[in-house]
Order: C-alpha cells, then sequence, then structure tokens
C-alpha cells in the first residue's frame, strides 16, 4: 500500500470484508500515489483468502474527484489508471464501489470498473473530460453507455454535466442509494447483501444488451452527430466523445477502448485542449490578487440595491439565490413598485426553469426582499450597490446621499460600466470604502463580475468585492480604473473596428457571419440589437462630449437610431425580428443606409473575406488586451482571458484572445497589426507590450506565472 490507499479486512458473519480506502485529501485526486495504492490493494484482495468482498470507498469529503491537476501535462507515471481499471474489473471476487460527494472523470470511470456501485443520495457523478477538450479515457466511453444506454451516456459525456444519485439510479449507474451519510457503512451493507445473496460478478464490459440494441442504427446516430455538432459551435471534443460513444456499439469492448485511445490522443495533440486546459487553470488563478493578501472581507448579510430596473432587479435576485437579505430602493413608489415586479418576474422564471420551487421563491419574494422608496433604507446594509442610469452626475448626487445614510464600514459600490470610479468615490467622506462592481446582464445569469479596485479602495473592501462574487457564484476579475475597465474597453475597440469595416465596404451581415463561424454565439451587429442600438448611441455622444477624438464611424447606426430602431426590444435594428423572435433577419433598408453613408463619404466599398475580417477582429481585440495589460487595468493577461471568456462570449476552446495570439504566434499577430498600421495609424499602433514580449521572443503566458 501507499499512504494514499489503505488495506483492511472486517471480519464479519457473511465472510471478511476488505475496506480498500482512498485518503488523498482534499478531494482524493487520482494521482500516481491513489493509483499506484489501488493497484497494489486490488491485488492484495485478489490473494487475500481472508476476505471474499472488497469495498472502495474515499475517506473524507468526496470519492475521486477527477484527476490530479499537478499532473496535468506531465509524462503519465505508470501505472496508469486504464491498468488499474483493468485490475479491478478482472478480480475474481466482487468489488463494491461506495460513492459519496462526487465520482468525476477517472473517479466515476474507476466507479463504472467495480462490479457493484452504492451511493450516499447526496453524491453525484459525471464525466466532465469534455470541458478540458478531452474525453474520457480510461473506459469511460465504452463502460456508460453498457450501463445508462447511449443516449444517456451521449449526452453527459459530451456535455460534461453531473448526475444526482436518484438519477443515476433510474439510469442504472448505481446499484443502491443509500439514505445515510457514511459511505464506508453504506458500502458493507451492499456487501453482505452480495456476499448474502451470492450476488454474481457482473462486469460493465461485458453488459452489452443496451449498446447492440442499438447496433447499426445511423438514423439514431446521425441525429445525434447533427445535434452535437450544432451545439458544439466548432468546438472539437464533444464531436469525438460522441464518436467514441458510438464506438461502443459497434466495437467489442477490447477495440471499443483502442478507439477510445486513439480518439483521447488525437484531442490531446489538439490545440483546443491546450486552450482548454489555459481556461481551466486561468479559473483557478483569476482570484488570485494582492488585496486578498491582507485584506479581511467584511460582512455580507444585509443589502441594499438602489434601482429597480433590468440590472438592480437581476443584481437583487442573485443575492436573493444567494441567501442575502436585500432591499431594493427606488426614487418614488410607483417606481419602487415596478422594481418589485420586475424581481418577482425573475423569480417566477426561476420556478418555470426550476431552479427554485413556489416555496422558495414565495420566500425570497416576501422574507428576504423588501422594497423602499427611501433612502435611508440603506442604513442596515453591509453592502450598498447603486444600479442606476449610466450618467456620472446621476451616480455622483445618488452616492452623496449614500454616504449620509449607510451605516460605518459599509462597502458602497457602483455597477456602472465604464464610468470613473474615483471620481464616484471622491464626493463621499469615505472613498476607501468605495469600488466598483460592473455586473453583467442579465445579472442573475451572467457569471462575470469586474471588481473595480480605485484608487483609494482599501484591500479589506476588495477582499469582500471577491468575497460577494464567490458567495453569488459568479468570478470575479479585478480591474483597475479606465473607461470600461477590462471588458468594455476591448468591446469598445474591436466594435469600433467593426464599424470601420462596415464603412470601407463590408456588410455587417458579414462580419457577423465571421464572428459567429470563429465559434463566438453572436456577431456585434446581433450583439448590439440584444444590447440596444440607443445604449450604444448614448455611450458614443457620452464620449464625444467628454473630448474623445479619432475616426467616427457610427454614422449609419446613428441613422438606424434615430428611426427608433433600437434592436430587439423595437423588433428592428440591424436585424428584423419578427412576432417577437429573438432570431431576426437581414434588413435591406440597413444596407440602403450604409451604401448612403459611403456615398456622402466618398468611400469606394473595399468588402473583406471572412479570413481578413477576423485577422483584424482579433488583432484589434488582442492590441488593446494587451494595453490593459501594459497599463495594468488587469493584472494579467489571464484576466483579459477570463474577462472575454465569461463575460463577451468569447469561445472557451480557443482559450482567450491573449491565450489565442500565444497559439497563432505573437510574431504573427505584431505582423498584422504592423501590416494594418497603413490604414489608420493612430487606431493601429501596436501596443508596447506585444512590442517587448516578441523582441524577447516572449509570450502573454511567461506573465501570467
Amino acid at each position: 500500500m501507499t499512504e494514499a490507499v489503505s488495506y483492511d479486512v472486517l471480519s464479519d458473519a457473511a465472510g471478511g470484508i476488505a475496506v480498500i480506502a482512498i485518503d488523498n485529501p482534499p478531494v482524493n485526486a487520482a494521482s500516481h500515489a491513489v493509483r499506484d495504492g489501488l493497484l497494489k490493494a486490488i491485488e492484495q484482495f485478489g490473494d487475500d483468502a481472508s476476505a471474499a468482498v472488497a469495498v472502495v470507498v474515499g475517506k473524507g469529503r468526496t470519492f475521486i474527484a477527477g484527476a490530479d491537476i499537478r499532473e496535468f501535462g506531465k509524462p503519465m507515471q505508470a501505472p496508469g489508471l486504464p491498468d488499474v481499471l483493468e485490475a479491478i474489473e478482472g478480480q475474481n471476487k466482487p468489488i463494491v464501489c461506495a460513492i459519496h460527494g462526487t465520482a468525476l472523470g477517472g473517479g466515476f470511470e474507476t466507479a463504472l470498473s467495480c462490479h457493484y456501485r452504492v451511493a450516499l443520495k447526496s453524491a453525484r457523478v459525471g464525466l466532465p473530460e469534455v470541458h478540458l477538450g478531452l474525453l474520457p479515457g480510461a473506459g469511460g466511453t465504452q463502460r456508460l453507455p453498457r450501463l445508462a444506454g447511449i443516449e444517456a451516456a451521449a449526452e453527459m459525456i459530451t456535455t460534461g454535466r453531473h448526475v444526482n444519485a436518484g438519477e443515476a439510479l433510474k439510469l442504472g449507474i448505481v446499484d443502491s442509494v443509500d439514505e445515510g451519510d457514511d459511505p464506508q457503512a453504506a458500502g458493507i451493507a451492499f456487501a453482505r447483501r452480495v456476499l448474502a445473496e451470492q450476488m454474481p460478478i457482473r462486469r460493465t464490459s461485458q453488459v452489452n444488451d443496451k449498446v447492440e440494441a442499438v447496433r447499426g442504427n445511423e438514423a439514431l446516430f446521425d441525429g445525434m452527430r447533427a445535434m452535437v455538432k450544432k451545439k458544439a459551435k466548432g468546438q472539437l471534443s464533444p464531436v469525438l466523445c460522441l464518436e467514441a460513444v458510438i464506438a461502443s456499439t459497434e466495437l467489442p469492448f477490447a477495440e471499443g477502448v483502442q478507439r477510445e485511445r486513439e480518439l483521447f490522443m488525437e484531442l490531446m495533440n489538439s490545440p483546443q485542449r491546450e486552450a482548454m486546459i489555459h481556461a481551466f487553470f486561468a479559473d483557478r488563478q483569476v482570484g488570485k490578487v494582492p488585496e486578498l493578501k491582507t485584506g479581511v472581507a467584511r460582512p455580507l448579510d444585509q443589502a441594499a440595491v438602489i434601482g429597480g430596473g433590468t440590472m438592480g432587479s437581476g443584481i437583487t435576485v442573485s443575492m436573493l439565490y444567494a441567501g442575502m437579505a436585500v432591499t431594493m430602493i427606488e426614487r418614488d413608489e410607483e417606481s419602487a413598485a415596478r422594481g418589485r415586479k420586475n424581481v418577482e418576474r425573475i423569480l417566477d422564471e426561476g420556478v418555470k426553469r426550476g431552479k427554485i420551487d413556489q416555496a422558495q421563491r414565495d420566500h425570497l419574494a416576501n422574507t428576504l426582499y423588501g422594497v423602499s422608496a427611501d433612502i435611508s433604507s440603506v442604513s442596515n446594509a453591509d453592502i450598498v450597490i447603486e444600479a442606476a442610469f449610466e450618467n456620472m452626475d446621476v451616480k455622483k448626487d445618488l452616492f452623496r446621499q449614500i454616504d449620509k445614510h449607510a451605516k460605518q464600514g459599509a462597502v458602497l459600490a457602483s455597477n456602472t460600466s465604464y464610468l470613473n470610479v474615483n471620481e464616484i468615490a471622491a464626493v463621499t467622506g469615505r472613498p476607501q470604502d468605495v469600488l466598483g462592481l460592473h455586473f453583467f446582464s442579465p445579472a442573475h445569469v451572467m457569471r462575470l463580475l469586474e471588481i473595480v479596485v480605485a484608487d483609494k479602495t482599501l484591500a479589506d473592501v476588495a477582499a469582500t468585492g471577491f468575497a460577494l462574487a464567490k458567495k453569488l457564484k459568479k468570478v470575479g476579475v479585478r480591474a483597475g480604473v479606465c473607461d470600461g475597465f477590462i471588458g468594455n474597453r476591448i468591446l469598445e475597440r474591436y466594435l469600433s473596428l467593426a464599424s470601420y469595416m462596415v464603412e470601407d465596404g463590408t456588410s455587417p451581415y458579414d462580419i457577423d457571419k465571421a464572428v459567429l463561424e470563429f465559434g463566438y454565439p453572436m456577431g456585434p451587429n446581433q450583439m448590439g440589437d440584444l444590447a440596444g442600438l440607443d445604449i450604444g448611441m448614448a455611450n458614443r455622444e457620452r464620449k464625444v462630449a467628454e473630448g474623445w477624438q479619432g475616426r467616427y464611424a457610427a454614422d449609419y447606426m446613428d441613422r438606424i437610431t434615430a428611426l427608433g430602431r433600437y434592436g430587439q426590444k423595437t423588433g428592428r435594428g440591424f436585424y428584423i425580428y419578427e412576432d417577437g423572435s429573438r432570431i431576426g433577419k437581414p434588413d435591406p433598408e440597413v444596407l440602403e443606409i450604409i451604401d448612403a453613408v459611403r456615398a456622402e463619404k466618398n468611400i469606394t466599398p473595399k468588402p473583406l473575406d471572412n479570413e481578413a475580417i477576423m485577422r483584424r477582429y482579433m488583432a484589434a481585440m488582442i492590441n488593446e488586451g494587451a494595453r490593459v495589460v501594459e497599463e495594468g487595468i488587469a493584472l494579467r493577461p489571464l484576466d483579459v482571458d477570463i474577462t472575454m471568456l465569461y463575460g463577451y462570449g468569447f469561445p472557451r476552446w480557443r482559450g482567450g484572445p491573449l491565450k489565442y495570439a500565444d497559439m497563432v504566434g505573437l510574431d504573427k499577430i505584431l505582423a498584422d497589426i504592423r501590416s494594418f498600421e497603413g490604414e489608420d495609424p493612430e487606431f493601429w499602433k501596436p501596443a508596447q507590450l506585444i512590442v517587448d514580449l516578441v523582441a524577447r521572443g516572449e509570450n502573454f503566458d511567461s506573465l501570467n506565472k
């Protein structure tokens, strides 16, 4: 044995029961020590005449929650997991797996190789490798279909969805659900049943009825392929996961495992795997910020949200879902009533979607939630979040009032998308307690939260922002103060570039098509319609009034907006939305407006193809992302990547814009920028950070270490 795995035999009236316990805290990851210990324990069990049945169980809070991330990217040390699982399944004495917490990835594959499985009712199982750009590589794509059927197995594996114990029982994945809270006791109880009933050894690899039932059903397989490909939006791993699952119906088990290994290696060598592994680690690094080394989060029990519109109501529901008591404050009783309706509408939608039940909805609406038209209602709040109209004068006036009424020590936050948090903080007598919390719409759904640390923000206040993100199950990214912070600053840059391309001759619909094919869920003009073209116009007017200078190529957008065509909310923007549909059709009149603007400016149209569109689109995004890092607005390149992944629809399988730049080659990106520089030297001036990194032969990832 090793320290990570123990072997003990319990004397029992029905026969000796070996307990093989995995103890590799905190999550019993399937490290080399665990694999080696398991293999030795299984071999000892096979030779142990005193043990008639074995129970494999995890110590601590979980079974095996997956691979050991410390071993990612390193050569696999023998024994590999497939060898361990082959030894488990091949044993000639029954082995019971007792699952609690989570059995994920290699942990679930370990459970599938055992002869019987019992789960505590709180347990969850799954094969989430697809989220790393991989597929299960230790027989998971061959064993799971034999228990759950091909359609259920394909859905689980191609989405990485976790399945609870009740569903696992219905699917035939586990043999029993135990109502207790002791996995070892549950495993031993089932082992006694195995002995008492003389239950035979049942090897999952030899259960063939479910896979043989669909053998040769090409219509079924083609339908599954079409559905998975559509949902994958260019990601390779779901497609190959499905092919591995289908192989379980076409090949004997051993050959199916070999096919799984071939597809696994194809994904291992794919740039998508590298990109998704980067995103995986960036998720874990993004919360490591300087303020958390010294700052201690303040209490977050009572909250006040000022504003009951789309953002305010979404923020309110986000906090209600997290169990926080919230008071929503509006300027008058009529507005407060509208705010309450907005919150209750979102809660009702939560009931319809199954996120909460009716009793929870009523508790949130009537116990934790209240509305007020009196600004002094902020007095008991631990955190006050202003979510008013995006106007500096409005926000300054509100913060003066908040400052008068909020208790000492309360965190005062502005949900601003662009505005200077230092200016907002300066109107209070406690700028050290002020920070920006940029939620993304809809706030109760979107996971990104930019935590904007102003010049005088205390470390404790920044730490409270990150604590709130964790409480709300959001991804907090630290940002410095500038117009648009990280995400909207970069967004503004590539949206400006999109408008330049349109004015210079490229159809907005061709731009959207290119961006969709790149892997985004929508193109920039579709996004404008969703957000509201009136909002974009208001932001442009603000920037011009503040002295912004540069090429103005949004005249055609101003004309579309001036016609009252704001996008989806008016049924017409860049696209036409019929009968309330969210899927728009191109509008010929938009092209006529664009042609008229080009003619007035004496522009000879020069349309770009997909490749040329995306080279410019990505170069603009990467160049501005580099400036954001260079100026310290983002701490590291990975902060830019996480912001764009969670807030702006950047395809995760491309890793984020700065990881994408590394993978394409930073020298090639710089060459593109320099080649575009002649078109507009001011817009295309290369970020000094890119120039320096290329000169040193380094890349963005070197700054993440």
